[in-house]
């Protein structure tokens, strides 16, 4: 439920967070390069860990503390941004959300699809517990993506608002054995 965050996966930034596979037949792929890319998220999350409470009171207070410092720290005001390398496939380009199964509850919405920018607004219900969300890419050329996700998820009234913003450069055709 929370964010993974990867590259385009970043179009799959969306699928990780959301997780979501209806399809639409008018998408077209960011015309981006295929490769190895590095990608920069900053962000900032407010409100509580939308996790319900059976699964809270399964934690000791350790784990918990832990969590929680977890999140503020990724996602908190002075977090710092977290910079990590991706692999983008064809495939990843093509049909971004993916066929996976787990995914059937929730639902995309293509607002604008362009080979220079997409807005997917997403909605799931998953767990007891809801997401809603926006993903903003730019193509701003062919080896820089920049982008902005807004995402606010919910459970049992536990709410969480998340707004990140990031970039990705490409970094070359062959991806490192890592991000294979």
């Amino acid at each position: 439920m929370m964010a993974r965050t990867s590259l385009l996966h970043i179009s799959c930034l969306g699928a990780a967070l959301f997780g979501a596979t209806v399809w639409a037949a008018d998408f077209t792929p960011l015309n981006v390069k295929t490769g190895e890319w590095e990608v920069t998220m900053t962000g900032e999350s407010t409100g509580q860990l939308p996790i319900p409470q059976a699964m809270l009171d399964k934690l000791t207070p350790e784990q918990r503390a832990k969590m929680e410092a977890a999140m503020k720290a990724r996602g908190g005001p002075g977090a710092r941004p977290t910079v990590h390398k991706s692999c983008l496939r064809k495939e990843k380009l093509d049909k971004p959300f993916g066929d996976n199964e787990e995914r059937k509850s929730c639902k995309q919405t293509i607002v604008t699809s362009s080979g220079t920018k997409q807005e997917i607004h997403m909605e799931c219900a998953q767990g007891g517990g809801q997401q809603t969300g926006t993903l903003k890419l730019e193509a701003v050329d062919s080896s820089t993506v920049k982008g902005v996700m807004q995402m606010t998820a919910s459970s049992e009234g536990r709410s969480m608002n998340m707004n990140y913003d990031f970039s990705a450069k490409w970094l070359g055709p062959v991806c490192s054995e890592t991000n294979k």
